[in-house]
């Protein structure tokens, strides 16, 4: 077990006043087996009503509802918790169902369909001729093959970090052979999709104890896939990491815009406006040391 501090702060800054819609807070981990909120705090401003609930997907959501006009907005979670490794299992090769090509009992199968049936088009079969090259060992495990596409992404495409809002289509992640985590991310998602596989687009956070961990100092992303027996697994293309500790996932969606950390509107005309996010996960002893 290990435990942790998460600071993350998001702050628009305005030209001009302006007034506040709804705005949805997509920033709290859900207690599970596998992590635990210690403690949490959300710092708002302006300062507004808010209302705690869960999305069709059981991902935790905060409504906010500012009041007034400010020249910013400003969101700030901090949580500790305790997050408790879970050893990826080994399949059962003598079960059919762990083999290429995956099958899903009858009644998972109707759960899982929204999450099988892919949200991207592919009209030039960009992807379709990916996958092929890829899906070439028929005997292999579902399992083998997931860390064989998660590795090979991680391998072939080069990371770069992107403040720009939005996520490339799988098929532009192709061409350029490059993308942010939550575009490779959506790339292993849609593929996946396409032979057969639930797929899920999960947001948090990671923890990076090392210089060589990717997407550390802001929100991190990655994907999540359902095999028999051994449930829903997470694999982070980005790093090449497969059930790992380091990641803390705040919320598992269908795509990518419903798993925004901060969306909302604003009314009346702001003028220039300048988005700061900044995200800090450490060890909670260091966190209190550097204090």
């Amino acid at each position: 077990m290990s435990r942790l501090r998460i600071l993350h702060e998001t702050l628009y800054t305005y030209e001009r006043p302006v007034r506040f819609g709804p705005q949805r807070l997509m920033i709290r981990p859900r207690d599970s087996h596998a992590l635990r909120i210690v403690e949490a705090s959300l710092t708002l401003y302006p300062p507004g009503e808010t209302r705690w609930s869960y999305d069709a997907n059981g991902n935790c959501v905060c409504f906010f509802q500012p009041d007034g006009e400010a020249d910013s907005m400003r969101v700030a979670s901090e949580l500790l918790i305790d997050r408790f490794p879970a050893p990826l299992a080994p399949p059962r090769i003598k079960d059919p169902h762990t083999l290429t090509p995956i099958i899903y009992a009858a009644e998972d199968r109707v759960t899982l369909e929204p999450f099988i049936a892919p949200v991207t088009d592919d009209p030039d079969a960009v992807l379709l001729r990916w996958l092929r090259e890829l899906d070439t060992c028929r005997d292999e495990s579902a399992l083998e093959f997931l860390l064989r596409v998660n590795r090979t992404i991680h391998e072939q495409f080069e990371y770069q970090g992107r403040e720009a809002e939005g996520v490339q289509t799988p098929a532009e992640t192709l061409t350029l052979r490059s993308g942010a985590c939550r575009d490779v991310a959506w790339l292993m998602v849609e593929g996946l999709r396409r032979l057969g596989y639930a797929a899920l687009f999960a947001t948090g956070y990671i923890h990076s104890p090392g210089a060589e961990i990717r997407g550390a100092g802001a929100t991190h992303a990655w994907c999540e896939v359902f095999l028999p027996d051994l449930g829903w697994l997470e694999f982070d293309p980005t790093n090449g990491l497969a059930e790992s500790p380091d990641l803390i996932r705040v919320a598992a969606t269908r795509s990518p815009a419903q798993a925004l950390p901060v969306s909302g509107a604003i009314i009346g005309d702001p003028g220039a406006s300048q988005l700061h996010v900044s995200v800090d996960v450490s060890l909670a002893d260091e966190a209190s040391r550097a204090a």
